[in-house]
């Protein structure tokens, strides 16, 4: 098979010798753009569990990574894991917290590192330097949740920060040899491909060693949902949105970790698309538009003008 993209697995392989999964994890925090420190009503497509990954869960984070560990060591055979702290901002609360749920992770000798999800303007230095000690030890990455790099597709989404949040924050984590992995989303309302694309462009420039990239998909009781119900939003279609992550994904530099090619909306809560729900075949769907059309990780970067 060609190598169309610097793959995820392929990465953690590289390190540790085996089969590694993300543990999916709800610690139970918030975010300041739903308490009403930058904002209450939160992004348009974001719901009362976070971004609608259907997380919520009340058992403690060791629970959790037992539960985890047993489900993916029977389906995928993974023998080490790590632990991803994904729903909200999981660097939003005071840092005794954060080290204590943090830790409790790590102290399952299964768990090989962390992926934390959080938002730019959520990392002070006194965690980033925590993290960096953690990082002495084990596998740390942040996960920046970007979405777009437009400030006007930012307001219009709800975002509560700018690009250059995002700047300062990518700057200050690599200070410190922190990994850090961007999510971006495409197909938000009135963004056009070459919007999609300067956003490419833009993390083609910036010191990040991993991208996740999402499709747009309408999730029940968001802003975006009436948004969608009134006629003022549209979906991708499957064909576009594979176009787009593919262009996307030739801006690249080939040394950026390709973790994520679309996303996993839970079935009770999909609004709209619905063909979102069948993974394999969006992903296929990338892989095909990238062949058809000569394209592969690193082919266009560089050649252009920011």
């Amino acid at each position: 098979m060609t190598i169309l993209y610097r793959d995820f697995n392929s990465y953690l392989r590289e390190i540790f010798g085996c089969r590694v999964q993300k543990i999916s994890l709800d610690a139970g925090l918030g975010c300041p753009n739903r308490d009403g420190t930058v904002g209450r009503a939160g992004c348009i497509y974001c719901n009362e569990k976070g971004s609608g990954t259907g997380a919520i869960s009340f058992a403690g984070i060791s629970e959790q990574i037992r539960a985890g560990k047993e489900g993916l060591a029977r389906k995928y055979k993974a023998r080490k894991f790590l632990a991803y702290f994904q729903s909200f901002s999981n660097t939003y609360a005071p840092l005794p917290r954060l080290a204590a749920l943090y830790e409790e992770a790590l102290a399952d000798p299964d768990v090989a590192g962390l992926s934390i999800g959080t938002r730019p303007d959520c990392v002070s230095d006194e965690i980033l330097d925590h993290l960096a000690t953690l990082g002495k030890t084990h596998l740390i990455w942040l996960e920046f949740g970007l979405q777009s790099a437009n400030d006007e597709t930012l307001k219009r989404i709800r975002r509560g920060h700018c690009v250059a949040a995002f700047t300062d924050a990518v700057q200050r984590s690599r200070v410190r040899k922190i990994p850090v992995c961007a999510h971006v989303i495409l197909g938000l309302p009135v963004e056009t491909i070459d919007d999609m694309l300067h956003t490419a462009r833009f993390l083609s420039l910036q010191d990040i060693q991993a991208v996740k990239i999402h499709l747009l998909y309408v999730i029940k009781g968001t802003a975006l949902d009436e948004m969608y119900r009134s006629g003022a939003y549209s979906c991708l279609s499957r064909e576009d949105y594979a176009a787009a992550a593919g262009e996307f994904i030739a801006l690249l530099p080939p040394r950026v970790i390709i973790q994520r090619l679309t996303g996993d909306p839970h079935p009770d809560e999909l609004v709209s698309p619905l063909w979102a729900l069948d993974k394999q075949r969006n992903i296929e769907a990338v892989r095909a538009y990238m062949e058809k059309n000569r394209l592969y990780q690193g082919k266009n970067f560089g050649s252009f003008e920011f």
